[in-house]
């Protein structure tokens, strides 16, 4: 729960931030490669640019993660053991953060058995090194076209950005709880819990008129969205008594 009404932030409007989007590219030709070896990286990079895919790196665990929350990917390349940490862990964060982006795990000769913990994980294809560019390239693209849900893609995106959304209000952080509403209106602009997290934000930033209107929208989309009704009950009281018992709800299971 969000705790303590005053917010003291300067700046944009609710509505001005919410129109004011960050591009957002498609995500038909991303992939996200994991490795820690810059060299590994390189090979991997000139081996699938020339077939035309926006390749990003990440050298670690907790890099690649933060990129699978504020991006969407086709693919993820994903090596199986690096210093101090496993790919496991990703896959592992992915799964607890319904990010269902396909992974395909590289991994050394006699790592097998590993490689079969991955995919009971979520890892959809393993390949063993050294690998010839050849192979990298057939794998992504076979990869590729076995996945291609671009609507799944884009509900595990939308849930992303509310959890984010959610984790900056908690945080206080409102600069970029309003760039994941932003993004998560844009890619669902009739979700109930969406609308009920603009309300809070207009509510954090004393913007009242705002957040009734807010609530109020995610109220009209479902009479039965509870932290909605909960939300506007507790300005009604506000309004009318000057105080209330209801806490801001943020729509947390």
């Amino acid at each position: 729960m969000v705790t303590g009404l005053k917010a003291n932030l300067p700046g944009m409007s609710l509505a001005k931030a919410l129109v004011e989007l960050e591009s957002y590219h498609s995500m038909s030709e991303r992939i996200l490669i994991v490795d820690d070896e810059t060299r590994v990286r390189l090979s991997f990079r000139m081996a699938l640019e020339t077939d035309g895919y926006e390749i990003f790196e990440a050298p670690s665990i907790e890099p690649a993660f933060q990129m699978l929350t504020e991006y969407s990917f086709t693919l993820v390349i994903l090596d199986l053991r690096m210093p101090g940490t496993d790919g496991l862990e990703l896959l592992t964060k992915m799964s607890e953060a319904g990010i269902h982006t396909p992974v395909i795990i590289v991994t050394a000769y006699g790592d097998i058995p590993r490689a079969v913990e991955a995919m009971k994980l979520g890892a959809t294809d393993f390949l063993q090194k050294p690998l010839l560019p050849a192979d990298l390239r057939h794998a992504v693209a076979e990869g590729v076209k076995r996945h291609p849900s671009e609507d799944r893609a884009a509900a595990d995106v939308f849930t992303v950005h509310i959890a984010a959304a959610k984790r900056c209000l908690n945080l206080h952080a409102f600069a970029k709880a309003r760039l994941h509403l932003a993004k998560a209106m844009e890619l669902n602009n009739k979700s109930v819990e969406a609308f009920n997290l603009a309300g809070v934000l207009a509510e954090l930033l004393e913007d009242y008129q705002k957040a009734k209107k807010y609530y109020g929208q995610a109220i009209r989309l479902d009479n039965r969205y509870e932290p909605a009704q909960q939300n506007m009950r507790r300005l009604f009281e506000l309004d009318h008594f000057g105080s209330s018992n209801e806490l801001v709800n943020l729509g947390d299971d």
